[in-house]
């Protein structure tokens, strides 16, 4: 099980959405998408429309993600490792577009890091 900070409870639902989840966790909607391309054990289900549902225990994980990373000064690769090594269930190595995709992803989150006023 995932120890949560303290201060941090969930809402009981089935679904949350992605609005939802950045305002429990604190965290902007880019960095929950860029999020999901470094974890591969964060993969929120999209509904009908296209929009990312996260269950309870997606947002559970959100916020341990968000612990070790912004308190505890984790890297990427030290969560990955502290979580268990889910990483390393991955279905194989990614293609060239699965490449280009992260990349393309974590540019965008760095350049709206940039972008923000100090």
């Amino acid at each position: 099980m995932i120890a949560l900070p303290a201060e941090k409870t969930v809402p009981d639902k089935l679904f949350y959405k992605i609005g939802e989840v950045s305002r429990i966790a604190g965290v902007e909607p880019y960095v929950l998408r860029y999020w999901e391309t470094e974890f591969s054990f964060l993969r929120p289900r999209k509904n009908r429309s296209g929009q990312r549902v996260y269950l309870k225990k997606d947002v559970e994980t959100i916020l341990r993600i968000k612990s070790l990373l912004y308190d505890e000064k984790y890297t990427i690769a030290g969560v990955r490792k502290r979580l268990g090594g889910r990483e390393s269930h991955k279905e194989g190595p990614l293609t060239s577009e699965e490449k280009i995709a992260r990349v393309r992803s974590g540019l965008q989150a760095l350049l709206k890091r940039l972008e923000k006023p100090l």
